[in-house]
């Protein structure tokens, strides 16, 4: 029993790590939190993060606030409980694949300066988000859910089956969390279960659940191959990158099945 809860404490102390580690939501200070597998519960802190985007999205709509402010909002919101973390990393990497030369990318994306590339970039994600939420009249919550559930999911896809580009860099040590697809599939159970939860509230939105799966699952490695056939790897920038276009792609595909 001693060990069990001892297991439940370790996971809940991890947990803990990786809010801290990939938003920017307040918490009391915790000792020796270890942060070396947060990656694992990245999607975990992902479909946190879409039920308070959700949450608030219906708090916004009983105001009577337009559907567009509406999306806007929510957003703006989403950037700033990751502190833009994603964000930042797919301006980054914008920059640097704006550079013809490979060997000058990298030096490019460690640049803090953003470059015209990654300003595009950016305009980019949170025209999509906008106005894909904007043509949601059903189901925004569940979408939004799904879209920061499976944008973490590719991030672990980048991981597990992309090489690390920078041995140095702030993101490297997320190759000892997740090692290959194995350590993949807890989350994507986990997503497939949020699917699930989709029929059962609504037996009609059946052919919307398996579209969630299908879409998720597609775009998530898509994205994450892209980046990998673009630089030849990946580097914590570019895990962001995933992040990003993944959920702004998957809200897109979204509408079409709504």
């Amino acid at each position: 029993m001693n060990q069990i809860l001892q297991w439940w404490r370790r996971q809940l102390l991890q947990f803990v790590a990786t809010i801290i580690f990939y938003t920017a939501i307040p918490l009391p200070y915790i000792k020796n939190l270890e942060f070396e597998r947060v990656a694992c519960f990245a999607p975990v802190v992902g479909l946190m993060i879409g039920t308070i985007l959700g949450l608030l999205d219906r708090t916004i709509d009983y105001l009577g606030i337009p559907v567009l402010t509406r999306s806007a909002l929510v957003v703006i919101l989403w950037i700033g409980i990751t502190g833009g973390l994603h964000l930042d990393g797919a301006m980054d990497t914008a920059d640097g694949l704006a550079v013809t030369d490979p060997e000058r990318r990298l030096q490019v994306m460690v640049d803090s300066a953003t470059g015209a590339f990654g300003a595009m970039a950016a305009i980019a994600i949170l025209l999509l988000k906008t106005t894909a939420l904007s043509d949601l009249s059903e189901n925004r919550c569940l979408a939004l859910i799904a879209a920061c559930g499976w944008g973490r999911w590719g991030q672990q896809v980048a991981i597990a089956f992309y090489p690390y580009l920078k041995p140095t860099g702030k993101g490297a040590f997320h190759k000892q969390a997740i090692r290959s697809y194995k350590d993949l599939l807890p989350s994507w159970f986990l997503l497939l279960g949020l699917s699930g939860f989709v029929w059962l509230i609504n037996p009609q939105n059946l052919i919307f659940a398996i579209g969630i799966i299908i879409a998720g699952t597609a775009i998530s490695i898509s994205t994450a191959a892209w980046f990998n056939h673009k630089l030849g790897g990946h580097t914590g920038d570019t895990y962001g990158a995933v992040v990003e276009w993944t959920e702004a792609l998957f809200l897109c595909v979204i509408t079409i099945l709504a």
